[in-house]
């Protein structure tokens, strides 16, 4: 009966110190690392919000650029963020990414198939990126380009303008906010 008893407060203790105090110290951390690090960034536009700076969506339009595929069914649902579990060896998968590339080469004739960045095909772990590479934006920018009317030269300055680099330059690698680029571009051609 000791050694349950003792089990038993061992048990209680490493839940209440994973389950509240670990986390609590973790959100603490997260609050004062930078901006927005703890924190989603609502992005609005005239008053009206348009999304969340931390969580991908999905844009089909010609003159925005696309994010990357997401797993989470449904679009872009948080609630069933998570990958597909989908080896590379499962042909469902590789159906449906071939489906991807298909589709991809239609909206940017431009390229081959061997041009098509697996980023693009491929959705990411939690489904729910909101980043790009900038090579995954510059492959978009003449179709962006195009569709809007704008020149190649000012959408890919557009996206130097908004690549976020490596944390402390170091961490991670350069990426794109395609939610915050895809605003920028709204902007720029004066659509708010």
């Amino acid at each position: 009966m000791k050694n349950v008893m003792k089990s038993i407060k061992i048990t209680l203790a490493l839940c209440l110190f994973l389950g509240v105090f670990y986390v609590l110290a973790l959100w603490a951390f997260a609050q004062v690392a930078g901006p927005n690090s703890g924190n989603a960034e609502v992005i609005t536009v005239n008053g009206r919000v348009v999304g969340a700076s931390q969580v991908g969506q999905l844009f089909t339009k010609e003159i925005y650029f696309w994010g990357r595929p997401s797993a989470a069914r449904n679009g872009y649902n948080a609630g069933r963020s998570g990958g597909s579990n989908k080896g590379a060896t499962n042909e469902a998968y590789l159906a449906e990414v071939e489906a991807r590339v298909d589709t991809f080469l239609v909206h940017h004739p431009y390229l081959k198939r061997k041009d098509v960045p697996a980023e693009m095909v491929t959705a990411s772990a939690s489904g729910l990126d909101p980043h790009l590479t900038p090579a995954c934006a510059y492959v978009q920018a003449k179709r962006v380009a195009d569709a809007r009317g704008m020149s190649e030269a000012e959408v890919k300055a557009l996206v130097d303008k908004w690549v976020e680099k490596p944390l402390l330059g170091l961490f991670g690698t350069e990426k794109v906010n395609v939610l915050k680029l895809n605003v920028a571009l709204d902007e720029a051609a004066g659509r708010h």
